[in-house]
């Protein structure tokens, strides 16, 4: 059997392994080290050891439990509550304004947790139940929820990158930096869609009653100061990276720190609070410990066959197709994966073909890093079988039907199509920060 063959079997293998409904990694590692076996002899079997000796030896990786600790905290401390209120009394004079808020909601807990499901669960039990009873249209309030939380694996610190960063061998601060003008772009996309459409229609986002937006200025500074507070754990925590007083390791230290501070300050840092955290720190940091290693092994094997090669060599030399056109077809097969995939079990199982290619093809890596990971919030929302759908109808009250969501979506998922062109169009939306912050 050629090496090619023997490619295409690993890979379909594996796909029929997980439509079973097997774990991620198990899949995964166990197509890896099976192949490295058969194919090498009982020495294939240090394919797996070496690719277990890489992972603990990186450094960066304490960097993980570190940022999953932190959003657990501020999450189970309920500190969103508060910066909730803030956009509430802040922004409810704008049309569209709570909707505004939401987003703004979003981009603040992305920046605290580097998970989309941390920014779902606490958009649909904090601002969806507000939004309804204030007569926001469903459609606009549902997709928004999706869309903001969507940036959960975009903005810093973005779990998602970490493990990018791991496949790829690059610097995880240069992939977070990378994410920073795109996620806030496209979060501004999102406002001015708000807006511009509210605006329109004032129906579908009326501005809160005079009654509920006329406070006394001593409490609205007051709100200010405790919506804030969760942003000054995100400065707290980046500003020194960036200026270079920290590592990228020591500022997930003052992240994790900070959150419990401000916890502790806030009278919500509780036994109950400090287990659950510590808990799911464990739970989530193993996984994807046990998805690095295993996609570490099955990149091995692969560079064992040359499959890269090979592939490279169809696309390029039978198919004669420009790197371009060779990056779109990769950029639609993650749209297509998406539908039945997340974005951790996508990046594991064509990382190791995608991430040498776009290497020979002459691209930047810490850009399509950036690329891959806007494609996969596109493919997260998009019908029929978009991962963020179904996690929204698990959360989303009872009057919100599957049709809601799925036509909710449409707008949002527009907008991120024209972010994901402006920096595919302008690789320098992505590459300016971290390249004038490593510069110094």
């Amino acid at each position: 059997m050629s090496y090619d063959m023997i490619a295409v079997l690993m890979f379909s293998t594996m796909m029929v392994m997980m439509a079973t409904g097997q774990r991620v990694f198990g899949a995964i590692g166990f197509v890896a080290v099976l192949a490295s076996v058969l194919l090498w002899g009982t020495g294939g079997s240090d394919i797996g050891f070496s690719a277990a000796m890489k992972l603990m030896k990186w450094y960066p990786l304490l960097t993980l439990p570190m940022f999953i600790f932190m959003g657990y905290v501020l999450s189970e401390s309920r500190l969103a509550d508060d910066l909730y209120k803030m956009f509430h009394v802040w922004f409810g004079s704008v049309p569209g304004g709570l909707a505004i808020g939401t987003i703004g909601l979003m981009v603040v807990i992305s920046a605290m947790n580097g998970l989309s499901v941390a920014g779902m669960a606490i958009g649909a039990t904090i601002a969806l139940p507000e939004l309804l009873k204030r007569n926001y249209d469903k459609l606009m309030v549902t997709g928004v929820i999706q869309a903001g939380s969507s940036l959960g694996i975009l903005v810093p610190p973005s779990v998602v990158l970490v493990l990018y960063a791991m496949i790829a061998r690059q610097p995880v601060g240069q992939l977070w930096l990378a994410g920073v003008f795109p996620g806030l772009m496209m979060a501004g996309l999102f406002i001015a869609y708000i807006w511009i459409r509210c605006r329109m229609n004032p129906e579908l986002g009326p501005v809160l009653p005079e009654e509920e937006r006329d406070i006394p200025r001593a409490e609205k500074l007051h709100l200010l100061w405790a919506g804030a507070l969760p942003l000054g754990i995100f400065l707290a925590m980046m500003v020194p990276f960036v200026t270079g007083y920290t590592s990228l390791v020591e500022s997930s230290v003052v992240g994790a720190l900070a959150s419990v501070f401000a916890a502790v300050l806030k009278g919500r840092f509780t036994k109950e609070v400090f287990e659950t955290a510590t808990r799911e720190t464990l739970a989530v940091s193993c996984m994807f410990m046990w998805i690095i290693l295993a996609a570490l092994a099955f990149g091995a094997a692969f560079d064992g066959l040359g499959a890269v090669k090979a592939i490279n060599g169809f696309f390029v030399d039978r198919l004669g197709l420009s790197a371009w056109q060779i990056l779109l077809l990769m950029q639609l097969s993650y749209l297509l994966m998406g539908t039945f995939l997340d974005d951790t079990a996508m990046l594991v199982i064509v990382a190791p073909l995608y991430v040498p290619l776009v290497k020979a093809l002459g691209f930047d890596l810490i850009w399509y890093g950036v690329l891959y990971t806007i494609t996969c919030q596109i493919a997260y929302m998009t019908p029929p079988f978009g991962y963020n759908l179904f996690l929204m109808r698990a959360m989303a009250p009872k009057e919100i039907t599957i049709h809601d969501i799925y036509r909710s979506i449409f707008p949002f998922v527009g907008v991120m199509i024209l972010a994901l062109g402006l920096v595919t169009a302008f690789p320098e939306i992505a590459l300016w920060l971290p390249q004038h912050v490593y510069a110094r």
